[in-house]
């Protein structure tokens, strides 16, 4: 394969400490993409930068590059670099595979370059939309049981009114 044909893989960094270092995260994709065969096309790191935050520099321009096609791969230490909440790193995963950019993560050996990675991704997007649906059930149920609340509530309102009213009728 020329290098011109090799996949274009980003590399994603973080810490969250501003004295913390990126270098053995970096050095350990760089060395996964070489073994497969694979250019690096740019290392986006965050650095100082939390976990709990979607919109991050580098992240951001990671994320404008694969939407822009520069990007065939995205590789990433271990997804709590990537993401600290599974609602972020499915919508990410699920944007990824609309725009066909594979996602490694290397200590979790997750890779949807390979179809066992892949069947991985999609029992994890199975399990957020059972999640979602679950949260969405929860909802409802406390919408209608807050609701009943209000009702009966109004109903011994009006009761006491009304007693309130013919009292002050016959006493009057």
């Amino acid at each position: 394969m020329s290098r011109s044909e090799r996949k274009r893989c980003g590399i994603y960094t973080r810490v969250s400490s501003t004295g913390q270092q990126t270098d053995s995260q970096e050095a350990e994709l760089r060395e996964f993409a070489d073994k497969r065969g694979w250019s690096v096309y740019k290392v986006y790191a965050d650095h100082g930068i939390s976990g709990t935050r979607e919109n991050r520099p580098a992240l951001d321009e990671l994320m404008k590059d694969a939407r822009q096609r520069r990007l065939d791969i995205v590789a990433v230490w271990k997804f709590d670099r990537y993401a600290r909440s599974v609602k972020h790193l499915v919508n990410s995963l699920a944007e990824f595979n609309k725009l066909r950019v594979s996602f490694v993560s290397l200590t979790e050996q997750i890779d949807t370059t390979t179809p066992m990675g892949t069947m991985v991704f999609q029992v994890l997007g199975s399990v957020a939309e059972l999640e979602r649906s679950l949260i969405a059930q929860r909802t409802v149920a406390g919408l209608n049981e807050a609701r009943k609340k209000r009702k009966t509530a109004r109903s011994a309102a009006s009761s006491r009114t009304e007693s309130t009213i013919n009292r002050a009728h016959k006493e009057g």
